[in-house]
């Protein structure tokens, strides 16, 4: 396909990926090891891609619906490597942007710049998809806060240089209450994290230990005590920024669907091939429809396209191990391998799917809430 039938932000994008692609593997090769993945941040950072769905004040493109999943779409058809800000680019800074104070806006540059990368510390042990059940504590003095408590998965936790806290401040409240949310630097003295290692092999995610983690009153995001209506507003951007995730995955189920390797395969698994290929043009549809919902703040979309996202993560990630075949076991498609071991965390990250069913069941169809 040449530029000329694509819109001139995906153009842009696209040229911008012929140059920088080429040269970031001439350097690192396939490595999805970190400094590889912020070396790439860094680059779209400098080509003016870093956080492209911002608005022109704040740095970015000020992309449209369209544009925004055209340019997803350019990223699948470079092979261009994991974007690791986007913890801090779709969840963090939106926050930041709605609810932060001036000096905390000056993150915003730096998480577009790659020179800050953002983790959310959230779930905890015994405080999984039940968020409102944290138990870290940061008692409240006159100059700050002092933080004790545990998270875990936590999403690039190991690397991360910040992370948005949720803490308890004030444990008399009810459970929904008396939350705050912490701007946590995650070189602080008494923060450790350990890592998390998957099934295949690698660690994004971490175990963070905070003893007597000291941060002043400077850290905190929103109002004190206010951190759950604060945490709503991440969670929405996260669940409304799956669609940057959605808009790769659409790419790559294109991708595959135009590929060679679908004229060698069995009727039976091409049948099936266009079975996830229409899935991915409905996501696609309803990623224009979230999109469109977040231009005033995430909306009743936002549940369903995380949800859809995670199961088709699923369906197409079976469906390519199929579609290589033994190339799989030989090692051979280490894609396809990693995609597959990869797959069953989609139904978990950013709230499971039984509690994305819940939502949606609850605040989009209005049924009522089960008896405990």
């Amino acid at each position: 396909m040449s530029t000329d039938a694509l819109s001139p932000a995906a153009a842009e994008l696209r040229t911008v990926l012929e140059r920088i692609v080429p040269a970031h593997r001439a350097k690192w090769g396939d490595s999805n090891g970190w400094e590889a993945l912020t070396d790439f941040q860094r680059q779209l950072g400098a080509a003016g891609w870093g956080a492209s769905a911002w608005p022109v004040e704040l740095g970015g493109k000020g992309l449209d619906v369209n544009d925004q999943l055209a340019c997803d779409v350019e990223f699948a058809r470079a092979g261009a490597p994991r974007r690791v800000a986007v913890y801090g680019t779709n969840n963090v800074a939106p926050t930041i942007a709605a609810v932060g104070t001036p000096e905390q806006k000056h993150h915003l540059r730096a998480i577009m710049m790659g020179d800050e990368f953002w983790c959310q510390g959230f779930s905890e042990p015994d405080a999984g998809s039940d968020l409102a059940g944290l138990r870290t504590k940061a008692d409240v003095t006159d100059d700050g806060f002092t933080i004790n408590g545990q998270k875990v998965w936590t999403s690039i936790g190991l690397n991360a240089t910040h992370c948005m806290l949720l803490c308890r401040t004030d444990p008399d409240a009810p459970k929904h209450k008396g939350i705050s949310a912490l701007l946590v630097p995650m070189d602080t003295p008494g923060l450790t994290r350990r890592a998390i290692k998957q099934i295949n092999g690698e660690a994004e995610f971490a175990e963070l230990f905070l003893d007597n983690v000291f941060v002043p009153r400077t850290a905190l995001l929103g109002p004190l005590h206010e951190g759950w209506r604060v945490t709503m507003t991440t969670l929405g951007f996260e669940r409304a920024g799956v669609l940057t995730i959605a808009g790769s995955l659409v790419g790559k189920v294109k991708a595959l669907m135009h590929s060679e390797r679908l004229a060698g395969v069995s009727p039976t698994l091409r049948d099936r091939a266009m079975h996830t290929y229409s899935k991915a043009l409905i996501l696609e549809w309803m990623g224009k429809r979230a999109l469109a919902e977040t231009a005033d703040g995430p909306g009743a979309v936002s549940s369903l396209i995380k949800l859809v996202w995670s199961q088709l993560s699923v369906e197409y990630a079976e469906l390519h191990a199929d579609v290589v075949g033994l190339g799989l076991i030989a090692g051979l498609e280490a894609d396809a391998q990693n995609e597959l071991l990869s797959s069953r965390a989609a139904k978990i990250a950013g709230g499971t799917s039984e509690v994305m069913k819940n939502l949606i069941g609850e605040r989009n169809l209005g049924l009522p809430r089960e008896p405990r």
